[in-house]
């Protein structure tokens, strides 16, 4: 069978043609049945944010964040709002999460430590500047936007989102994915302090018991003095932030307010982070200021600057003074602006603390233990060096898993750590492996030294593209002197979901040896997500219909198709449940997102009236204990404390209060929230509204998903060719890279 035409599709044909082909491929599958593209394109509808996130979504799990467009982008699954964790069965997932929370306090201790001791920031080619007078010239001398101001409050406040802006208080959220991050809660008597000033302002009262835990004891008092500290709830916007103050200060508040302008250079930052920027360059920001109504952004990013609210960077600034000052008007003349970047700390410390511990790995010289392994391309580059980068896809992480188990066998201590536990249990369960969450938090993995060091002389990180800057701080942080770090993973595949991409920067910057597997990928579908990951969609073979394309004309028949693959061909013709295959689309939202194909799949699978905050037993849904994490589970029951449910072979517990923020039906998931997993079958859904969000990662991870079988819900006409040749992931501004290639320059103090 020829599936995905190389770059092309048919002409148009007749409707009856079409709607034959379309009929045959959806309810049969079995071997000879048609599998063609659609003639035409479907009807438009409204199409979610690029990278798959709709304008209610967030990071990989259950909650609502922004889209990449309208908002904030860079992953498409919902996440916790506040971050709290669910919680487990029976105390299981509070303990753990109080050991994660501990670990991680004692290594941001660490962290901070190491940095006081190196007397001020990393020497590198982004450095971050010094004295505020400093940064100040420096913003006057590269900035040179205009002043605009328009009128103030004058759009009306839109629907309440849950992304995660940074709280605006001292202190800072805990490193890592935040596979924790437990809400703190209030007294009794300061959410009522905070319940009365909201209430005066015009703002939810059900907000009371967040923005008491976010601000502490004086909530109350710090919101009346300065309402826009209310942006830093997650899901509150500008406008609705606007509103409360006006009620509060009344003629005393303006669009140039300088409390106004910090809160929202702050806002505008986070929101960056959300589409994995972990710095945003000064005019970026300058813009978004004056889409605000701010009537003098340069003036006011110099006040938040000295404010201490955010931080300076020069991108490839020469941190070594003229003494002489010769060729300094020269420079002035030839040398083009230099850089300036604006981020928030948390990610100017993780990103300062990674390039510090990986420089720190890398520059780890030969071990002569490694001297009688197998010699293969791996182990001979682990044994000459600290730190190596393996790359190749899903077959490949045979290569990395042997390599641990050589390591076994010369007696070294060895552990291999996957993203999720479903790609650990994939690993088999001969495999010693953990997750990064058990690692980091000491639920799973080795013990740890007198100084929270890993006892480990290897480390293999699969699934590395999904490390975030925070997350690989913290790993790096916990690895002795010595140890071996192997980060492995598909370069091909979607970006992390929290801020940064660790993977590709290590790579770009060449920090160290780069081992590409030469194992490609079997079957069919491998053939044809290979061909993705160079650019080309090319036909592939299929005599066992492993891959399947079904096209449709609209969103309604994209989601009538779906169901009848999942529910009927796709058991009937490959003997894989309903329960072990996975829809994966675009984004939650539109008229064949998430949320429109869970109604319909639980409709047919499993039907009830949603007793339990609109879930019922045997419910598949998608769990998320914090933001960038998503967890597949079935609801097992429920009672006065929360929905059970069942993930990945452990019990959980979502609290009462929790369920509507971390939970989705799992049925049909987003790429963002599968990466990382894989099923048995996967059918990928592309309607109409869906083509402008296509690009190489997204069709290279959706398609990748299914191990057996892959059904193509093809909608989108020529907008898949194109968006697999021409379409790359957007760019994130990161440091990372820059960082390191000036620290593996500079010689080793």
């Amino acid at each position: 069978m020829t599936a995905l035409p190389r770059g092309e599709t048919p002409g148009p044909s007749a409707d009856d043609d079409r709607d034959a082909s379309a009929s045959a491929a959806a309810e049969d599958l079995e071997p000879g049945g048609p599998a063609g593209l659609p003639a035409q394109p479907p009807e438009d509808a409204e199409a979610d944010g690029p990278d798959g996130r709709d304008a209610g979504g967030a990071p990989d799990g259950a909650g609502e964040t922004e889209g990449e467009d309208a908002d904030a982008g860079g992953t498409d699954a919902g996440s916790a709002a506040d971050g709290s964790p669910a919680g487990g069965d029976a105390g299981a997932s509070v303990s753990a999460a109080e050991a994660e929370l501990a670990a991680q306090r004692e290594l941001r201790a660490r962290i901070e430590q190491r940095k006081a001791e190196k007397g001020g920031t990393i020497a590198a080619g982004g450095k971050l500047s010094g004295t505020a007078a400093d940064l100040l010239a420096a913003v006057r001398a590269v900035e040179s936007g205009t002043s605009s101001g328009t009128a103030f409050f004058d759009s009306p406040a839109p629907a309440p989102r849950r992304p995660a802006p940074e709280p605006a208080p001292s202190a800072r959220p805990a490193a890592g994915p935040e596979p924790v991050r437990p809400a703190r809660v209030a007294a009794p008597e300061t959410v009522a302090a905070v319940r009365a000033v909201l209430a005066e302002g015009g703002a939810p009262e059900a907000l009371a018991a967040r923005v008491a835990a976010l601000l502490g004891e004086t909530a109350a008092d710090v919101l009346r003095e300065d309402p826009w500290q209310l942006l830093s709830v997650p899901g509150v916007r500008p406008e609705q932030a606007d509103g409360f103050a006006r009620a509060l200060l009344g003629a005393e508040c303006g669009p140039g307010d300088e409390r106004r302008t910090v809160a929202l250079v702050g806002w505008v930052l986070q929101r960056a982070a959300l589409q994995g920027h972990t710095a945003l360059d000064a005019a970026e920001v300058r813009a978004a200021l004056a889409e605000h109504a701010v009537p003098a952004p340069e003036e006011a990013v110099r006040h938040a600057i000295a404010e201490g609210a955010v931080l300076v960077f020069h991108d490839g600034a020469d941190e070594d003074e003229d003494e002489g000052g010769a060729g300094e008007e020269m420079a002035e003349q030839d040398a083009e602006p230099v850089p300036v970047l604006l981020g928030l700390d948390r990610y100017a410390l993780a990103e300062e603390s990674l390039a510090d511990g990986l420089a720190r790995l890398a520059r780890s010289g030969p071990d002569a233990r490694w001297r009688d392994a197998p010699p293969t391309d791996l182990t001979r580059a682990v044994a000459e060096h600290g730190l190596v980068a393996h790359t190749g896809g899903e077959a490949a992480r045979g290569e990395a898993v042997a390599l641990a188990g050589a390591a076994r066998g010369l007696g070294l201590r060895a552990a291999v750590a996957a993203y999720t536990e479903n790609g650990r249990r994939r690993l088999g369960a001969d495999v010693p492996a953990y997750t990064l969450t058990g690692l980091l938090s000491g639920a799973g993995g080795p013990d740890r030294d007198e100084d929270g060091a890993l006892a480990l002389d290897l480390l293999v990180v699969l699934d590395a593209p999904q490390l975030d800057v925070e997350t690989a701080a913290m790993l790096v942080e916990a690895l002795p002197d010595g140890c071996r770090l192997v980060l492995s993973g598909d370069p091909g595949v979607l970006w992390s979901a929290g801020a940064g991409r660790v993977f590709a920067d290590v790579l770009a910057a060449r920090a160290c040896p780069q081992v590409a597997s030469r194992t490609p990928d079997p079957g069919p579908i491998g053939e044809l997500v290979s061909g993705i990951g160079i650019g080309e969609l090319v036909p592939v073979e299929a005599p066992g219909k492993e891959v399947v394309i079904v096209p449709v004309r609209d969103a309604g028949e994209a989601v009538h198709r779906t169901v009848q693959l999942v529910a009927d061909s796709v058991p009937r013709a490959f003997g894989v449940p309903a329960e072990e295959t996975r829809v994966i689309t675009v984004g939650h939202g539109g008229s064949a997102g998430t949320r429109a194909l869970n109604a319909a799949l639980k409709q047919r699978l499993n039907p009830g009236p949603g007793r339990f905050g609109g879930f019922d037993p045997g419910d598949r849904v998608a769990h998320a204990p914090a933001p960038g994490r998503t967890v597949p589970g079935t609801v097992v029951s429920a009672d006065a404390e929360g929905l059970h449910l069942e993930c990945e072979g452990e019990r959980v517990l979502v609290p009462k209060d929790r369920v509507e923020t971390a939970l989705r039906h799992g049925w049909a998931l987003t790429a963002h929230q599968a990466v990382g997993m894989r099923w048995p079958a996967a059918v990928v859904v592309l309607p109409g509204d869906a083509a402008g969000a296509l690009d190489r990662a997204w069709v290279y991870t959706a398609f990748g998903r299914g191990e057996r079988h892959l059904s193509v819900v093809h909608g989108v006409d020529q907008a898949l060719p194109r968006a697999v040749s021409e379409s790359l992931p957007r760019p994130r501004t990161t440091r990372l890279r820059a960082l390191l290639e000036s620290l593996l320059a500079a010689p080793e103090e």
